[in-house]
């Protein structure tokens, strides 16, 4: 089963890494607070004098990287000026080890974590191009998923559609899914009301987007689409407070996909005229969740 990717791809925004090398440079908690303290007497005729301390905030701004606002070498620096990458590395395959990407604005994917589901344990894990770029460049270049996709061709192709959303502004987040330790399908969970999609029906703020595809062959046609659907749908709508409804637009000549969605407890709002295709709106309501 495959659902036809819609937006376009995101416009590129700096990055949360400014955000981090910032935080490289905060002044120690510990430290001495910004009160006045007076000066010894320079005379016997001369006046007491106070010396006079900048505040931490801005000693942490002027101070050189890699130190904290007194002076002193940051902890995790190896030479100053580097950042050490203290994290554990992400295990390939299998893909049991979660890191932490960048924030992105559908509330950091990586840390939502895994979910039991009848077919086993399963979990969304954001694409790593370096790592997952042949495989996901494979199951793009699946006549069953070229179709649908139009993402076929050398890898190229679809690295580009990888990293225009990982190098945008997070609204939307490629995800591999991981269903007991191996990688099997692959997602795109984004922001519709911040999507161009959002100009086809009536959005409302924090509508969440799904796009699925199911990779390898074994895996489909057995109702497993379906099932991954509303455990995927149920984890944005707990994950996302906010989040009052999960969307799809599957095209409505894919069948298997439009079925898979009804069965995962979406119902069928209407038919949506978009750039690349002829859509059937697909919607699960946080409000309905318990009853479909």
């Amino acid at each position: 089963m495959s659902a036809t990717r819609a937006h376009t791809k995101p416009a590129s925004v700096p990055s949360a890494d400014a955000d981090a090398a910032n935080a490289d440079t905060e002044a120690d908690p510990d430290a001495e607070t910004g009160a006045a303290t007076p000066r010894p007497h320079q005379g016997t005729d001369s006046e007491d004098t106070l010396e006079l301390r900048l505040p931490e905030e801005l000693l942490a701004l002027l101070a050189p990287e890699g130190t904290d606002g007194d002076g002193h070498r940051e902890p995790g620096r190896d030479d100053g000026t580097t950042a050490q990458n203290t994290a554990p590395p992400y295990t390939t395959p299998p893909y049991t080890a979660l890191t932490t990407t960048s924030a992105d604005l559908l509330g950091n994917i990586a840390d939502w974590g895994p979910v039991t589901t009848p077919a086993g344990v399963f979990h969304l894990v954001p694409v790593q191009v370096e790592r997952d770029l042949p495989l996901v460049s494979r199951w793009m270049n699946d006549p069953a998923v070229t179709a649908f996709w139009e993402l076929a061709g050398p890898q190229s192709v679809t690295e580009e559609h990888l990293r225009s959303q990982l190098t945008g502004d997070g609204r939307s987040v490629p995800c591999l899914g991981v269903l007991e330790g191996t990688p099997m399908s692959y997602w795109e969970i984004y922001r519709a009301d911040l999507d161009p999609v959002a100009r086809h029906y009536p959005a409302r703020p924090h509508d969440t987007g799904i796009h699925l595809l199911i990779g390898e062959v074994p895996h489909r046609g057995r109702g497993l689409g379906s099932t991954l659907l509303r455990a995927v749908a149920d984890l944005v709508l707990d994950k996302r407070p906010a989040c009052a409804r999960v969307i799809a637009e599957p095209d409505l000549r894919n069948i298997p996909s439009v079925t898979a969605f009804l069965r995962a407890g979406f119902r069928f709002s209407a038919e949506i005229d978009l750039p690349a295709k002829r859509a059937a709106l697909m919607v699960r309501e946080r409000s309905l969740r318990d009853l479909l």
